[in-house]
């Protein structure tokens, strides 16, 4: 078996969205560092601008789209804007999702009323799973569209550890969002599995990403995380790359309907 002949992504044309920072600018870097043709697609403009600049003065083809995908109308014209320029679409990772919020417990262990159950807003409520979770759907929706013609696709899925587990620090809504968000995963990989397209999720734990206002960064929480966590660490963005290279590349030919946890052992709990 040769390596670089499995995980090749030469020329496979590619789309991220919430590309203009973390795990899915990581994403997008690591496509293409290899080969691939790249749209990194964010709503914020000014930090899209500049991560496309910087990948871009490398001599990598990677180029912008604003999208907001909580719009299936702005998804769709993403896409379409690839697919004119490109005549094609292999590779969609559904990465975009904010965070939510207070959970009911505060950082000090107190009981937070803000993020207390009873007083979550129906316009909270919408916003977020605007994002969260609609986004994945518009973002499954317009790559289905587009590779079901061609039969062939990988579709990747960003969820977190949080559809396996609850926790009170963080808004209800973003477990909500992510647990539902992994199911439609499997229920899309079921669809389109006649297609040949392979639909799968990275489920991450902790990485040192701007969620969250960079909150991961704030010394205080940085040693809360590495404290939970077997291996004592947080991830770097950089770390996502071998597996996301792994469900875009033909090394996954036989993976779908999987959604692979990369968190450092979290969810095992404590060793030490």
């Amino acid at each position: 078996m040769n390596v670089a002949q499995v995980f090749d992504v030469n020329e496979r044309v590619c789309l991220v969205t919430g590309g203009a920072s973390g795990i899915g600018l990581a994403c997008g870097e690591a496509m293409a560092e290899n080969g691939a043709r790249v749209v990194l697609a964010d709503i914020d403009e000014t930090r899209l601008d500049a991560a496309v600049g910087k990948l871009q003065a490398r001599g990598l083809r990677v180029f912008a789209e604003r999208v907001d995908v909580s719009s299936r109308e702005s998804v769709a014209a993403a896409f379409d804007a690839l697919v004119s320029r490109e005549g094609r679409l292999d590779v969609v990772f559904a990465n975009a999702g904010v965070d939510v919020g207070a959970g009911f417990v505060a950082r000090d262990g107190s009981r937070s009323v803000e993020g207390a159950l009873e007083n979550i807003s129906p316009e909270h409520w919408r916003e977020y799973l605007g994002i969260n979770l609609n986004g994945v759907l518009h973002t499954l929706q317009e790559a289905a569209r587009h590779m079901k013609p061609q039969a062939s696709g990988k579709i990747i899925v960003t969820t977190s550890i949080a559809s396996f587990c609850n926790v009170g620090g963080v808004g209800t809504s973003y477990f909500a969002a992510k647990a539902a968000a992994s199911h439609l995963m499997r229920q899309a990989a079921l669809e389109l599995a006649r297609y040949n397209i392979q639909v799968n999720a990275m489920a991450p734990g902790a990485f040192a990403t701007n969620i969250a206002g960079g909150h991961v960064r704030d010394p205080d929480m940085r040693r809360l995380l590495e404290a939970a966590n077997p291996q004592h660490r947080i991830a770097e963005p950089d770390e996502i790359k071998g597996l996301a290279l792994l469900l875009a590349s033909g090394a996954s030919s036989f993976i779908t309907g999987s959604e692979i946890v990369i968190d450092g052992g979290a969810l095992l709990g404590l060793a030490d």
